[in-house]
């Protein structure tokens, strides 16, 4: 049996600090150094349930400056069902952004890590980067995310078995999200994306997120989330590291497959 192994980035909450917005004030604001942590009954990004199914606990640190320029890390538990010897995601970013009038903007540079997880067949790494650049406008905006590295996620033609010295840099990832304020606190995410792999075109996907989160005084936040993905192909349908499960065969699974979450977030 083929093995399938890859990951997503962390999207909603290590995005949502990646960069502030430029302001002009009449007095200069105080850069801002703030943190977060979450606990998820999942991790699911980009359509990938990541956790396997089992609850996550998140955090990072962010920094922005007034000029727009920002900096930060943020980490989540993963599961070794997923990323072969891996329990760890560990996202590191920066970049800068900005707004003229209803329509913002933005660059930035975000590295991977997955301490300790490697695909042992090939020793092949599963740590990557990606450049993304982000446009909006109101309640809508656009991002696209490409790999600048060698690999995206570690995949080439020794840990796929495909072809011959061919690497996935240049692959893409471009999303759209709609943001929505349906009462006092509370909003409405929209969200779309598509990933196409350069070189492997058959593990390729798409994804969907509909999510709902209200927000309480104390910096508290409440998610509740339905998300779905789609492979190309069939190429996701066994995905499997070669981890056993309880009783003790190799667990497989859909890891695209539709599923529903829930988190409470902290910011301070």
């Amino acid at each position: 049996m083929m093995h399938i192994r890859f990951i997503l980035p962390a999207l909603l909450l290590a995005g949502a600090g990646a960069g502030a917005h430029a302001q002009t004030t009449d007095a200069p604001a105080a850069p801002a150094l703030t943190a977060n942590v979450a606990l998820t009954s999942q991790y699911v990004s980009r359509g990938f349930r990541q956790t396997w199914g089992q609850p996550a606990i998140q955090g990072g640190i962010d920094y922005a400056h007034p000029s727009g320029w920002s900096a930060g890390t943020w980490m989540s538990s993963v599961s070794d069902k997923f990323i072969e010897g891996g329990t760890i995601e560990w996202d590191l970013y920066g970049g800068y952004a900005g707004a003229v009038g209803d329509v913002s903007y933005g660059a930035q540079v975000y590295y991977y890590r997955y301490p300790g997880a490697k695909l042992q067949a090939t020793h092949t790494s599963y740590d990557y980067g990606e450049l993304v650049a982000s446009l909006g406008y109101k309640w809508i905006s656009a991002k696209y995310w490409l790999t600048y590295t060698p690999d995206y996620f570690g995949f080439n033609s020794s840990s796929l078995g495909i072809g011959a010295g061919l690497h996935s840099r240049g692959s893409g990832y471009a999303e759209v999200n709609g943001t929505f304020d349906v009462a006092e606190g509370t909003q409405l995410l929209v969200h779309y994306g598509q990933e196409r792999v350069r070189n492997f075109a058959a593990y390729s996907f798409r994804d969907a997120r509909v999510a709902l989160s209200k927000s309480f005084a104390g910096g508290w936040t409440v998610t509740g989330a339905c998300t779905r993905g789609w492979g190309r192909t069939d190429a996701y349908d066994r995905y499997t590291t070669g981890a056993l499960d309880s009783a003790g065969r190799p667990a497989i699974s859909d890891p695209l497959r539709g599923t529903v979450l829930v988190s409470l977030a902290r910011t301070f």
